[in-house]
């Protein structure tokens, strides 16, 4: 990695850190978090099965669902109108949604004709996208079925099948396959590096940058 590229990855962790320290601190100053913090003052978990999050996940899933089915049905729950639609709600089902912070239970609502189909959970989802992809990372990282359906039961309480963990990864074992099958080249010039990493004041700023010791090359 050069010296600007490290440069690069500063300014990109300096510009996240930037805008999620301004979200928290707008949600500090409005008072929208003043509950949850006394609720985890008072010792109620944050991650889990019961924890917030997992609460809070729930909350924002279920509420984008009822929107979605007013929208459908074309109009709002409670309306005193409502019996001069030709469609209306009829009550909900559960579902249980694999997610990255564990196992979600969700009351999805339904309406009475059935011609609801909703997007944000899909019939017959039963994990969020943001899942696979872990997945998929974690198969690319050389972890095996059982590893994976291990590590994610214990980090993120989420339980999911053999059956279910080998469907994601079949998704990209042909790809993956192909690259460690690939033709190799004869030579690969290998550069090894070894720097040291400084703090330098540039402005305002405290940056880390590289400042090399040693270059050395071979051939493979």
């Amino acid at each position: 990695m050069t010296v600007q590229d490290d440069e690069a990855v500063d300014q990109t962790r300096q510009q996240r850190r930037d805008r999620q320290n301004e979200l928290a601190d707008r949600l500090a100053a409005s008072g929208a978090l003043d509950e949850i913090f006394t609720r985890i003052d008072a010792g109620e978990a944050l991650t889990g099965e019961t924890g917030l999050l997992n609460a809070m996940m729930k909350s924002a899933l279920e509420r984008g669902l009822n929107a979605e089915l007013t929208g459908h049905l074309g109009y709002e729950a409670g309306d005193p109108d409502a019996s001069a639609f030709p469609n209306s709600r009829n009550g909900s089902h559960a579902k249980t949604v694999a997610t990255e912070i564990g196992d979600v239970e969700l009351r999805v609502p339904r309406d009475r004709d059935g011609t609801f189909t909703p997007m944000l959970v899909r019939k017959g989802q039963r994990r969020l996208d943001g899942l696979d992809a872990r997945i998929i990372s974690l198969y690319a990282g050389g972890m095996t079925i059982r590893d994976i359906q291990h590590h994610l039961a214990t980090t993120v309480g989420t339980e999911l099948s053999h059956e279910t963990i080998s469907k994601v990864t079949e998704e990209v074992a042909d790809e993956v396959a192909r690259w460690q099958q690939r033709p190799l080249d004869s030579l690969y010039p290998v550069i090894y590096l070894d720097a040291i990493i400084v703090k330098v004041r540039d402005g305002a700023h405290v940056r880390n940058k590289a400042r090399a010791t040693s270059k050395s090359v071979f051939r493979w």
